[in-house]
């Protein structure tokens, strides 16, 4: 208690200079403390968009489907029988079956998938009712990023041309009722939605789907013969790694601005120990021990990160709780550039063990860095110390 103390009422008799240490390390605390809850929030806001709108609570794909091989889509088609029969019917799936074709918009030629999703499906947050409420004989529904490229929009008409089970091609206008604006860009880019039993009709199958979506909290997943189930995990591991290259790479930036602060501390005690080698001296001559003199500079050292972090929650606590509120905005056309799910403002989520994570770990390596120069006072003489020699 007594180190406690001599320690506390050194750390703030340094004045200024204990001060800006304690500032220029909160400042570490806070930025790591921010971009990290950034980046979690990210990889949470991402993970449950795409859920709600796109993977649900998992997806069964029919055996030798590749979404990033378009040559397996012809036959990338089962019939649904037993379980997944049984949950498209009571609501708690919705089919999807994914039919390779090509549309003329505007004179041009461009490949597209044409996707069959059942308008009265409640499984995902995804419009389909739009398709239902039309008077067209092909309704379609498309994404903005889809319209743009293609330049469509609400009511155009536009020629789409597929090939059927029996490898025959057709060819027949649709119309586009409704453009829908996501950030999820697996459900829009070269992408046209249309009723299942319509599409069904054109591909000339019937109760047959490419993949089946269930509902989210539906349980474990059961073994289906000719269809592979995919777990989150699976369908959202672009997503993780994408956010956990991200947090490698900000952790280069971590060690930087964790340096300059450490280079800060180790100078201070360098120096605390050359200009008060005389109290040294005379605490080794009233009986300290040198394993308590060391002790007590490190306490010192230490007592910065603790500053630090009191200096931190002023502005940080704050500054953070402004931007769970209010979130990041991004620039205009960046969200697209990440190339997935990411909405034009992003929300931080900093949890309990991000903020004492951080905390122990800083005060760890401060408390390394404040005992480092503390070793030559355990060669010292009690006799050269009074004399001013280190």
């Amino acid at each position: 208690m007594t180190i406690l103390k001599l320690a506390v009422r050194n750390l703030l008799g340094g004045g200024m200079k204990s001060w800006l240490n304690a500032v220029v390390l909160s400042l570490a605390y806070v930025t790591i403390i921010w971009t990290q809850g950034l980046y979690q929030g990210m990889d949470r806001q991402v993970s449950r968009t795409m859920i709600d709108a796109a993977v649900g609570g998992g997806q069964y794909w029919v055996e030798g489907y590749d979404p990033y091989d378009p040559f397996t889509l012809q036959d990338a088609r089962l019939k649904l029988t037993g379980k997944l029969e049984e949950l498209a019917q009571s609501g708690e799936a919705a089919p999807v079956l994914i039919v390779q074709g090509t549309i003329y918009p505007n004179g041009r030629v461009q490949a597209a998938l044409l996707k069959g999703i059942d308008p009265e499906q409640k499984v995902l947050m995804f419009p389909s009712s739009f398709l239902k409420d039309s008077d067209s004989e092909i309704p379609a529904l498309i994404g903005s990023r889809m319209a743009q490229s293609t330049g469509l929009g609400t009511g155009d008409t536009v020629t789409v041309r597929w090939r059927d089970v029996h490898g025959t091609f057709d060819a027949q206008d649709l119309q586009v009722v409704q453009v829908m604006t996501t950030s999820i860009q697996t459900i829009d880019i070269g992408q046209i939605w249309v009723p299942l039993k319509k599409l069904e009709e054109m591909a000339g199958v019937e109760n047959e789907a490419t993949i089946v979506i269930v509902k989210k909290g539906l349980g474990q997943a059961e073994d289906v013969p000719g269809w592979t189930f995919r777990d989150l995990d699976f369908l959202l591991q672009d997503i993780h790694q994408i956010v956990k290259s991200k947090t490698v790479g900000a952790s280069i930036f971590y060690a930087f601005l964790l340096f300059l602060a450490m280079l800060a501390i180790f100078n201070t005690q360098v120096l605390s120990i050359f200009r008060r080698r005389k109290e040294i001296g005379t605490l080794m001559a009233l009986g300290m021990t040198r394993g308590k003199v060391i002790a007590l500079f490190t306490v010192e050292g230490a007592l910065h990160a603790i500053l630090a972090a009191l200096i931190g929650a002023v502005y940080g606590i704050p500054l953070l709780a402004y931007f769970v509120a209010k979130g990041l905005g991004l620039p205009v056309g960046t969200a697209d550039s990440f190339g997935f799910a990411m909405s034009e403002k992003l929300f931080p989520t900093y949890s309990a063990g991000l903020v004492i994570g951080t905390t122990v770990l800083v005060f760890i390596i401060t408390t390394i860095v404040s005992f480092l120069p503390t070793r030559k006072i355990a060669k010292l003489k009690p006799t050269e110390a009074l004399r001013g020699k280190l």
